[in-house]
């Protein structure tokens, strides 16, 4: 079973989340990480193979966070997307394996011609705040 976090603490300017745990380490998991990989059924389906991929999330936020229980916390991101607990093992496992989850989204986006950048209409852009 995994442990949870003490602390929890959103940074919005790195785009990321941090975890805090009582041994001392941390674990920082990127926004749109969590977003293209939600345990929502929007995002994961009803069955194996039903994954939808996320196509432009590369500049979401997050707007709330809420605790679940003793064992979760439910995100709401700025695009809308508020379904979908993500359990301690969930977080832990997208922090400790975020390098092989975000090979597996961009080749999965490269795949369908997709982009993790935002579809933006013309006249209408402005530049993101790095």
């Amino acid at each position: 079973m995994a442990q949870a976090p003490t602390a929890i603490s959103l940074q919005r300017e790195a785009r990321q989340l941090e975890l805090r745990y009582a041994d001392g380490s941390t674990l920082e998991i990127p926004v749109e990480l969590l977003r293209v990989y939600s345990p929502s059924a929007e995002v994961r389906g009803h069955g194996s193979g039903e994954r939808r991929l996320q196509t432009g999330k590369k500049y979401v936020g997050i707007t709330d966070i809420e605790a679940v229980g003793n064992y979760a916390i439910r995100i709401t991101f700025d695009d809308g997307h508020d379904t979908g607990l993500y359990t301690w093992a969930l977080l832990e496992d997208l922090g400790r394996n975020q390098a092989r989850y975000f090979a597996d989204y961009e080749r999965e986006l490269a795949s369908a011609n997709a982009s993790r950048l935002p579809t933006i209409p013309l006249g209408r852009w402005t530049p993101p705040k790095d």
